[in-house]
This record gives structure tokens, sequence and C-alpha cells, in this order.
């Protein structure tokens, strides 16, 4: 690391460090969410046309550094054969706070899911007696941990996209350890994939082609279960599935308007 500034951000007053790396010294963190190709390239065109004019950010961690926000531009770096690259250098205690960052492409359900999953395996490794509630500020949102369980450790394919709305209003923090807690996200996840079960023996049922069309099975099972314009669920997880669960079966042609 060449080190070519010190300055602080305008907003909280961290200490930042403007410098150059090898880009050999930059590493990626082990829940960082899996590299777009097509963004990749989209980048490499745009830096051989304007040059390299955003820096990524990298945290250190246990004597490395890591790219926490950049890492498509990273790698674009290292296809155009880049020796070297700009970054900030931020805190520390920044590094788990990846899911926040992602300025280059926002993720997509099963990105952030997959991320959660990396991330909450981090802490497993590194905390597991820590309360799974109590690293909300990480995670955000609940659900796409279970999602995570369900594409990392279930069913790659996982449609979760079609069931964000539901577990948005069904899922929670868990007041547990993360060794406790990974058993319990294990739970939820098979639960989930039962209802997707039900999906597809629906789906199967009414001869339908386009997969797509899942998604609107799941959506009128919610409305069967709790009605049109339902925002909160009261119900607990499993409850709430096992209604959305029989809603299924219960649907008919009739239920979609003509949809083939």
């Amino acid at each position: 690391m060449r080190e070519l500034a010190r300055f602080e951000d305008p907003v909280k007053k961290m200490p930042l460090i403007l410098a150059v790396f090898d880009l050999e010294e930059v590493e990626v963190p082990p829940f960082q969410r899996d590299l777009s190709e097509g963004l990749k390239k989209h980048l490499e065109l745009a830096i051989e046309k304007l040059g390299f004019v955003t820096p990524i950010v990298v945290c250190p961690h246990d004597g490395r550094y890591y790219v926490v926000d950049g890492r498509h531009r990273l790698e674009a770096m290292r296809d155009l054969g880049a020796w070297e690259i700009v970054a900030v250098v931020a805190p520390e205690d920044l590094y788990l706070h990846i899911l926040e960052f992602n300025t280059e492409k926002p993720p997509n359900v099963k990105e952030k899911s997959k991320q959660a999953y990396r991330l909450f395996q981090e802490f497993l490794r590194e905390s597991p007696e820590a309360i799974e509630a109590d690293l909300y500020t990480y995670f955000k949102e609940p659900q796409f941990i279970t999602f995570g369980f369900v594409l990392e450790e279930f069913e790659p394919r996982f449609p979760a996209s079609f069931y964000e709305s539901l577990l948005s209003k069904i899922d929670r923090f868990l007041e547990e350890p993360l060794s406790e807690a990974a058993e319990e996200r294990r739970r939820r996840a098979q639960k989930l994939l039962e209802v997707n079960q039900e999906v597809n023996a629906k789906y199967g049922e009414l001869g339908w082609t386009n997969a797509l069309l899942k998604g609107e099975i799941v959506r009128k099972a919610i409305q069967r279960a709790y009605g049109v314009r339902v925002r909160t669920i009261e119900d607990e997880y499993y409850d709430a599935l096992e209604k959305v669960k029989a809603a299924v079966r219960e649907l008919g042609p009739e239920d979609f308007g003509g949809i083939e």
C-alpha cells in the first residue's frame, strides 16, 4: 500500500486514507456477492474509455485488505492487465457492513440472500454465541438470511423474489445464539420449500408452461389466506406458511382469470 492522503468523511468525520494498492494486495471477502460478468465487462469498457476515476473501498481485517465496495471494478482492472488500483481505506469496523455498500449494481433478492447467508456464516465462525437479533444492523432484513439458507444449502434455483413480500411480514430476527439460530434458519428454509413444492404441484395441475406464473400462484395464495391488501400478518412464521400452503391447494383455474 502506498498512502496518498489522509482525510475525514464530511458526514461522520470518520478517518479515511486514500492509497494505491498492488492488485494482489486486495482480497475479496468470503461473503461478497457473486461476480456479474456483464457488469464487469461494462466497467472494463468504461475504464478503457474514461480511465479509472472511482476508487474502490477496502477495509483492513486480520492483517489483510478486503474490498467492501467495488469488487467489479477490481476484477475489471485485473482483466485489463492493471498492476495497481486506487482505494479508499475505511476503518476495520466497516468490514462486516458490506450489505450497505454495493453501489455499482443494486443486488437483487437472490444476491442479497446469498450475501446475507455468507455474512451469517462469517459471524457464526467468529462469534457463534452472538445473538442473531443483536446483528440486525448488519443484515437489515431477516428474510434474506432465510432465503440464503434455502439457496445455499437446499435449492439454488429457488425463486426467492416470489416470496419476498410474504417473508418480509412474517420473518423475524432470532433471539438466539448463532449456533442455534443456524438450525432454526434451516427449519424455516425447509418449511418454505414445502410451500414451494405445493406451488410447483399447482403449476403442473394448471398445465401452465411459463414458470414466471408460479409467482402468480404465490400471490393469489397470499391473497386467499390474508386478503388482497394485506400490510401486516400477525401469525407466526410456521402458521403463516401453513395457511399459504393450504391456500395454494384450494386455488383453481377460476382464480386466475383465464390464464393458460
